[in-house]
Parts: structure tokens; sequence; C-alpha cells
């Protein structure tokens, strides 16, 4: 029975911690500036290369904030950049880090609003996930490397975040 007693503050702590845990938490949003300002950012370095893109961002839960489509990009381009977007939220991860294991480890390709070729990639701000941008109109790398230099634009923003 004493060894009960002993354990009792062990066995107890969890809990305690739980009672302690915040009843609402404080969770970082992606702006519909910051969003914008990252689209036409993207268009812009797209532009740059010479390729017309439409791209996607999205907030954390992968609900779509801005879009655009360039002059010339192609319709099938608007879908895909949505679901770069929506993948790249939800996995976490930039695509391109996905598009060869993914699909060999989990049959996830099978779901619906899931596409796993380059072109998505998760936005971060003071730690957490806040959306992410998808691409599509080029080569995925292009795609890719389009929406890193989107980012740029809005970097600052993103690393000055306070959690």
């Amino acid at each position: 029975m004493k060894r009960l007693y002993a354990l009792l503050p062990v066995l107890c702590a969890p809990l305690l911690a739980q009672a302690d845990a915040p009843a609402v938490i404080k969770i970082p949003r992606l702006t519909l500036e910051a969003s914008e300002k990252l689209a036409q950012a993207t268009i812009a370095a797209c532009r740059k290369e010479g390729v017309q893109i439409s791209v996607t961002v999205v907030d954390r839960s992968g609900d779509p904030m801005v879009f655009l489509r360039d002059t010339l990009a192609p319709r099938v381009t608007i879908e895909l950049s949505r679901q770069k977007a929506y993948t790249a939220v939800n996995f976490n991860a930039r695509l391109s880090a996905l598009e060869n294991n993914i699909t060999r480890l989990f049959p996830v390709w099978s779901v619906d609003g899931l596409v796993f070729t380059t072109g998505g990639i998760p936005i971060e701000a003071a730690g957490n996930i806040v959306g992410a941008v998808g691409v599509s109109g080029s080569t995925g790398e292009q795609d890719e490397a389009c929406a890193r230099e989107g980012l740029k634009a809005i970097a600052f923003d993103l690393e000055s975040a306070s959690p």
C-alpha cells in the first residue's frame, strides 16, 4: 500500500497537467493581404521565366484564400494549383519531397483532392503551419521555383510573426 501512495503523484501528474491546459488556443492565420501578395509575386516570378501559371494560396485548413490564373495559363492549371496547395498543407511538406516517396508508402493517391506532383509548398509562421501555396502551369520543378520566389515576398512578415 505504501508503494501505491508513493506512485500516486506520478500517476496523477498527467491529470493535473490537463487541468491547467487552456480552454482556448490562439492559432496564427495567414491574412488575405499576405495571400494576395504571395500570389502576385508567384505570378511575377513565373512571368520572368516566360511561363503562364495558376497559383492558389490556401489557409491552414486547405480552404482557398486567393487564386490567380495568368492570362494564357490553361484551364487545367486552376484545379491542379488548388490540389497542390491542399496536399502540401495537409501533409505539411513540399510536394517535391513527397512525390516519389508517399505513393509507395500509402495508398493516398486515391483520396479526392490530393495530388503528388511537385509545385506545392507549405507556409509556416511562428512555428505553425498557416497555409500553403500551389502552382501549376510548367514543369513541377519550375512551379516550385516560382512558389519559392513568391514566398520571398512575405518572408519577413512570416519570420516576424509572433506565436
